[in-house]
């Protein structure tokens, strides 16, 4: 569970969580759309900004077969080559969207769906890649992606226990030594209570690998729980307008969603902290309204304390209550007023 680095940023346990803003297909098919999509998460706080490099030649054919065509769900109605004509993010925008990115000053990188598209964005400068949930069974993609070198995150969503150990198996072997595996739920939307979140921690000791969110709940409540569990990365689809009528907008965080979400993250981040029981500086102000032992009546010098002469009170200027049974019975070596604190060097116990 070593710290991994994408394009300078350190990404692990001890650094701020990673956050992804998937672009995927909320273009809806406008470059000044996706590009303006890249800005809005530079501005909300993004750490990086994820494409999705296939054509639909190569993610499925062109086929009337039963077995190509979607009955259910968010797309029924569709054809898988029709939904990926619908959604893909064309090959000859990749560099106008890599350079914009850059000079906006936000990371890009992308998910490859064949080995063609590791290639053009090899020639980009790609500094990561991502594999998708439903190549996670593709390990000649993932020894493809392991052999640049690169970082690597992938998710799991719908995977098993064997096939997630699978899909490690091959990126390490292929050279893969920065790698980072999603937690994932493959609906779309997910409601929370499929995420199981307590997977987290147990993945990332069963895989020997940073953790993070892929996550498709509508709000960011899931993310920051996971954050509270160890990811490092968290992923969100993010759109310009969730109304937008795209294949995932409906889905999809608004700019100021995620901008809340990579608010809110950091700040779950720096709550985590560390094993501390010291008094924190933000308390110092407040010690001094504690409670303490008071004396409630005059006492001359010599007299004996009776249970009816203090009390413990606010403010916390005088000995912890914790000491009332030793005060308790004590003289007072010089003479003490009511509405004064008790101080233990006054007393002759």
């Amino acid at each position: 569970m070593t710290d991994i680095k994408i394009d300078g940023r350190m990404i692990g346990l001890d650094h701020p969580p990673y956050i992804i803003a998937e672009l995927s297909a909320n273009h809806n098919g406008d470059l000044t759309k996706a590009l303006e999509i890249i800005t809005k998460a530079k501005a909300a706080g993004a750490d990086a900004i994820k494409l999705q490099t296939y054509r639909p030649d190569t993610i499925t054919l062109k086929s009337e077969h039963p077995d190509f065509q979607i009955t259910e769900g968010l797309w029924a109605g569709h054809s898988l080559y029709d939904l990926y004509e619908w959604a893909h993010t064309p090959w000859d925008w990749h560099k106008a969207l890599f350079d914009h990115a850059r000079a906006e000053g936000i990371t890009m990188f992308s998910s490859p769906f064949d080995s063609t598209a590791v290639d053009l964005l090899e020639d980009l400068n790609a500094p990561a890649y991502k594999i998708a949930s439903f190549e996670l069974v593709d390990l000649p993609l993932i020894r493809y992606v392991a052999q640049t070198g690169k970082p690597m995150i992938m998710s799991t969503g719908m995977a098993d226990a064997e096939e997630i150990a699978e899909a490690v198996d091959a990126a390490r072997g292929a050279g893969c030594n920065e790698l980072v595996v999603l937690h994932c739920v493959s609906g779309y939307p997910a409601p929370a209570s499929d995420y199981n979140l307590r997977t987290l921690p147990d993945m990332a000791a069963r895989y020997g690998t940073l953790t993070g969110l892929s996550d498709h709940t509508l709000d960011n409540t899931t993310a920051l729980t996971a954050v509270a569990l160890g990811a490092c990365v968290v992923e969100k689809h993010v759109t310009l307008d969730r109304n937008g009528g795209g294949p995932d907008d409906s889905f999809s965080l608004e700019p100021h969603e995620l901008e809340a979400l990579c608010t809110g993250a950091k700040t779950a981040w720096e709550a985590l902290g560390r094993v501390d029981y010291g008094r924190k500086s933000s308390e110092l102000g407040n010690v001094k309204f504690r409670r303490s032992l008071y004396f409630v009546i005059d006492i001359p010098a010599g007299g004996t304390i009776t249970v009816d002469d203090v009390r413990s009170v606010r403010p916390g200027y005088g000995a912890a209550p914790k000491h009332l049974d030793q005060v308790i019975g004590a003289t007072v070596v010089e003479a003490v007023e009511a509405n004064t604190p008790v101080k233990l060097e006054n007393l002759k116990l």
